[in-house]
């Protein structure tokens, strides 16, 4: 009987002892996972620019900007404004266009500057007190085709230059002669010239000169700037010549 005890009480110490050896094998539970890493929203950049840099009074100039990752953007003086595009600008004095960008990563900013340049002193020089060389230096002759009076593009840039001095002297007073190259007949040239001289006024007032500053007169083939029989020659005889009108 005791040995039969005996044997139950190592049955259960064995079977203890088991249990005990696979609760130690038990597997441990797997660690969280970490958390996912943290990505920051792109940093927004901008650009402005403006042209040109420099303008007359009354003259306009194109601003121009671009952004990037930007959801906010605004130019100081204008407003909210697309995050790109253009935009024409006719400030009175010179201006900085300060241009911001902001989006989730943060901000950014640019600036343009445009230029107003001073006006331009009214002058007082009139026909009396205007040197003659210093005249036919800003206001140049222009020349046309043979048997023609129309204005050519390449005199178009003269005339403009030609009006802009005499509104800066508004006092001084203009005769407008057409002249021609040596064929043809006499009569005939001077009609051909006063169309020259006719279209050459026409040009300078609607470039801006007052008609009553301009007088017109032909003189055909009669005063001749180059006497060659020559092709370039005759090229310097087809003109409308600027003068003062004493």
């Amino acid at each position: 009987m005791q040995h039969l005890h005996r044997k139950y009480i190592a049955s259960v110490v064995s079977l203890a002892a088991l249990l005990a050896i696979a609760g130690c094998h038990k597997k441990k539970p797997a660690p969280p996972p970490p958390p996912p890493p943290t990505v920051s929203a792109p940093a927004p950049t901008a650009e402005i620019t403006v042209t040109p840099q420099a303008v007359n009074p009354g003259d306009s100039a194109v601003l121009n900007w671009k952004t990037t990752n930007a959801t906010d953007v605004s130019i100081e003086g204008v407003g909210q404004v697309a995050t790109a595009g253009t935009m024409n600008v006719k400030p009175t004095e010179s201006t900085n266009y300060h241009l911001i960008a902001r989006g989730d990563g943060g901000s950014a900013d640019a600036t343009a500057r445009l230029t107003v340049n001073a006006p331009a002193p009214a002058s007082n020089m009139n026909e009396e007190n205007m040197d003659d060389t210093l005249f036919h230096q800003n206001v140049q002759d222009i020349f046309y085709d043979y048997d023609a009076y129309e204005i050519r593009p390449d005199a178009q840039p003269i005339i403009s230059k030609d009006a802009a001095f005499l509104n800066q002297h508004p006092t001084i007073k203009v005769v407008v002669g057409g002249y021609c190259d040596e064929r043809g007949s006499t009569e005939y040239n001077l009609s051909l010239g006063e169309n020259r001289a006719n279209a050459a006024k026409q040009a300078l007032v609607n470039a801006g000169v007052s008609p009553d500053r301009l007088r017109t007169v032909s003189y055909g083939k009669e005063k001749q700037f180059c006497t060659d029989h020559t092709e370039s020659c005759w090229q310097q005889n087809r003109r409308a010549q600027f003068s003062i009108d004493r």
